[in-house]
Order: structure tokens, then sequence, then C-alpha cells
């Protein structure tokens, strides 16, 4: 025990040997783990799963990374929204009767409601699809405005669609048995069940290379592209596309010191950006209107360019910044490298079209 001066409150403690030292156990329960990303492929891979498809996602991109360079190009689908996912996955399942694996971020979950509850639910064709779901906007968790309310309805509206879900452990050991769960309700109900992926679930996996992005050294740089939209058309109003160019254009606007009244910053709602800025158009027929686009989120509804050719107003300017690859969720190629723009913008109608 410790002894201690009459005058002082200073311990004395005793003398210990250089081999008095206390062991404990290490406390790895206080650990943070993570799901081994090539680790969860061979556990989907051993129910049989090798065909994948869907929109990479943010939370997911560890995964889809591993996914896009480890999975031939035959099995492995970057689709334009998530409802052609889901109808790719039926198909692959029709031809083999393997479970297919459909990726997403859950605000494209209403991009599948339709293929989901009019072709694999159980009251149709009864088509067993593994949905891997990032979970953006998780109650209880800090997130951008645009994923709150979508996160807070996530598993009610999966509830609604009947699909199952359980949230994806973050551990081997938990993610085993999880996928068995799943995938005894797949084959017993020939039906959709999905996975909610938390925030950080993955370890990371880092995509090596450009993934077919454009690299020339002549080219311009988003954000240059943006400065000069800005700098040549300075009080016209302005629509920018999800992800990085509306972050971008928020950025220019206060380092210039402008307003931003003139911009609409579609920081949800992947894919809408041109049919909002037909919409002001029509409504502002004297007033030029500008769109920036991304190609990821022009692929995602192509049709727009269809509605935009059939209107065929001269005021409205649309830009599409192609990059080919959905850069603000991991740099996972879009498709869009070959993709002649100009040459579908005209085919649907556009009165001019060019790069």
């Amino acid at each position: 025990q410790p002894t201690f001066k009459a005058s002082l409150a200073e311990p004395i403690l005793p003398e210990r040997s250089a081999m008095d030292k206390r062991v404990y156990r290490p406390m790895t329960e206080t650990v943070r783990t993570f799901l081994n990303p090539a680790h969860f492929f061979a556990l989907l891979r051993s129910h049989g799963t090798t065909f994948f498809t869907g929109v990479p996602d943010s939370l997911l991109k560890d995964m889809c990374a591993f996914i896009t360079e480890n999975v031939p190009e035959g099995s492995h689908v970057i689709a334009a929204n998530e409802g052609t996912a889901v109808a790719t996955a039926a198909g692959h399942y029709l031809a083999s009767r393997n479970i297919p694996c459909v990726y997403l971020q859950n605000s494209g979950l209403g991009n599948t409601v339709n293929p989901i509850l009019s072709l694999c639910s159980t009251k149709v064709y009864s088509i067993p699809v593994l949905m891997i779901i990032g979970w953006r906007g998780e109650p209880g968790k800090k997130d951008e405005p645009q994923h709150q309310l979508q996160g807070q309805l996530t598993p009610s509206m999966l509830q609604e669609m009947n699909v199952p879900y359980d949230i994806l452990p973050d551990y081997a050991e938990g993610a085993f048995e999880v996928l068995e769960k799943a995938y005894a309700y797949m084959q017993k109900e020939k039906a959709p069940f999905a996975l909610l992926v938390k925030k950080q679930t993955f370890e990371k996996y880092t995509l090596s290379g450009d993934q077919g992005a454009f690299v020339d050294a002549n080219m311009l740089h988003r954000e240059e592209i943006l400065e000069q939209i800005i700098s040549t058309f300075p009080e016209e109003p302005l629509v920018t596309t999800t992800g990085f160019t509306s972050r971008e254009v928020f950025e220019l606007r206060a380092m210039r010191g402008q307003t931003h009244e003139q911009d609409f910053l579609t920081v949800g709602s992947m894919g809408h950006c041109s049919s909002i800025a037909l919409g002001i158009a029509l409504s502002k027929p004297s007033t030029q209107v500008l769109c920036v686009d991304g190609d990821g989120a022009a692929i995602m509804h192509m049709g727009a360019f269809l509605t935009g050719g059939t209107v065929g107003l001269r005021n409205f300017k649309h830009i599409l910044v192609n990059n080919a690859v959905h850069d603000s969720v991991g740099g996972q190629p879009t498709g869009a490298a070959e993709a002649d723009f100009p040459a579908i913008a005209l085919a649907c109608g556009y009165p001019a079209a060019g790069p």
C-alpha cells in the first residue's frame, strides 16, 4: 500500500521490478470493425451470386470498386438507373436461375418501385434479387438535406413494397449470418431481399487507374468549365446537376462574392436537372436558361433529351460535362467515354448541338 509523508499529500509509491507489470486483456470490443469487400464478395459467390448490376453510391464505393476490378465484364453492368438495373438482374435470373445482386443508393429506391412491384413480385413473376442499398440519411446520422427524409422513410418504403430487409453488419461473422438469412428467404419465396448499408461499413478499397475517364492534359477541368459559364452568363438562370457540379458552382459564386439567387442547385433528383431547366425555360420564354448536366445524370433519364428536343426551345441551353465517370461517388465508369451526346441531342430534335 502507498505510504504518505506526515506533512505532504504526495504518495510514496513502492518500487516495482521491471518484471512486475500488469498485463490487461485487449478490449477488442471497443475496436472499430470494417467489412472487407473481398470477403463479402466471396460470401456472395458462395451463394451462387456471380452477376452484379447497379448505380454506384458513395457508401458502397469500396464494394463497387472491388466489383468493378474483379468481376468479368459480362457479369457486371453499371446501369443507367436503378430501375434498369433491377430489370437487367431479372433477365439474368430468368436465364440462369442464379440470384443476382443489385446495388444502389437509397435515393434511387424510387426508380426500382415499378420493376420490383410489377416484375419481381411473387404476384407477378417471382424473381429473387439481392438488393444492397447505401443508407444515406440514416436517422441519427448527420447528412445533407436531400437525404434526410429519404433516409427516414427507407425502411418503411421497403416494407410497403413487401421487400424484407436487414442491416449489413460491419464484420465477417455478422455478414455471414445475415446473408444466410437473406438467401434462405430468396430461395424459398422467390422474391427480392434488401440489405441496408450504413456509413463506413466497408473497409477501404481504391480503384486503380482512371477507369476510362478523360485525362487529356489539354482538356478543361470541370471547375474551369463552370468558371467560363458563369463569366459568359453572369445573370441568366442556371440549373446545375447533382454531385460536385452544384457544390462547385456554389463555391465559385461565394469566392467571387456573387449572389446565388439565379442558381438552382439540383442537390438531389439525379437525372432531372435538364427537365427542371426546361420547365423554367417554358415559363420564361424571353430569358436564356442554362442547364449544366453531367454524363452519369444525363444517362439516368435520357428520355429527357427527346422531351427537350420535341419542345424545341431556343432559350434552353443544355451544357453537358462528360468526364465518363461517376465522380462524386467513387469514380466508377458511366459508360459515356464513347457516347456522342451532340449526335444524340440532334437525333432527339435539338435545334443545334455540338462539342
